[in-house]
């Protein structure tokens, strides 16, 4: 469904991606773990067209999208749920969950997508009518990735979905990836929290300063020496 060939993307001249290549199937969580500054969150601007790659190629479906404008490739069928949150803090939650569907035109289609998230997130209808910046963190988290999934994205792009959660909302949010997964929306995930990516993920890709060092399946990966020592806290 994805695929990334040898891509280098800068920030001026700051080169951050150092020729990443990964790809993602149809079906599949495929997880992407680093630490800070490793490049994560990057990978995905440059799927999503933000940064735009100086060489390599990005596929998806076939067709290339390195270049190609942001709201286009939501058209295509990519939406993400970005690193903290970025929900719209003065609009109410139902117009945040609006605004997620703003390329689609086929109505019914929404609505059924709203009752989707509503099972998926039920405190999220509890919300409907409350301004976004009301919420608490977990209930934003899941804001975040309710309206992304109103664009009913056939890739799913979640950029570290539980970061400042409690244990327990980190659980939540979590099993919600894989009820996800299970309704069958493909999923690219960027977490810091290793262990749980990887217990979620199919695959996995480590990424450090801009380079893929590592790839596998989940099981593999959560028995790598490097992952072990350098993301799991174990010696």
């Amino acid at each position: 469904m994805l695929e990334l060939r040898d891509v280098h993307t800068y920030y001026g001249r700051i080169r951050a991606l150092r020729g990443v290549s990964l790809e993602v199937k149809a079906g599949e969580v495929v997880a992407l773990i680093g630490s800070n500054g490793a490049g994560k969150t990057t990978t995905l601007k440059t799927i999503v067209g933000i940064l735009k790659p100086q060489r390599g190629e990005i596929q998806f479906e076939g067709k290339r999208i390195d270049g190609v404008a942001t709201d286009r490739i939501v058209r295509m069928g990519i939406a993400q749920a970005p690193e903290g949150r970025r929900i719209f803090p003065r609009m109410t939650v139902l117009e945040n969950l609006e605004l997620g569907a703003f390329a689609r035109e086929d109505a019914l289609g929404v609505r059924a997508d709203m009752e989707r998230v509503f099972r998926l997130f039920p405190r999220v209808k509890e919300r409907l009518h409350q301004k976004g910046g009301t919420l608490s963190g977990g209930e934003q988290q899941m804001l975040a990735i309710a309206r992304a999934l109103m664009a009913r994205p056939q890739l799913l792009l979640l950029d570290e979905p539980s970061m400042g959660l409690s244990p327990i909302l980190v659980e939540a949010i979590f099993e919600t990836i894989r009820s996800i997964r299970s309704q069958g929306t493909t999923i690219l995930l960027v977490e810091q929290n290793a262990r749980m990516a990887l217990r979620v993920a199919n695959r996995g890709y480590v990424i450090q300063t801009g380079r893929i060092v590592l790839h596998d399946t989940a099981d593999a990966l959560l028995k790598s020496d490097l992952v072990r020592k350098s993301y799991l806290g174990e010696k």
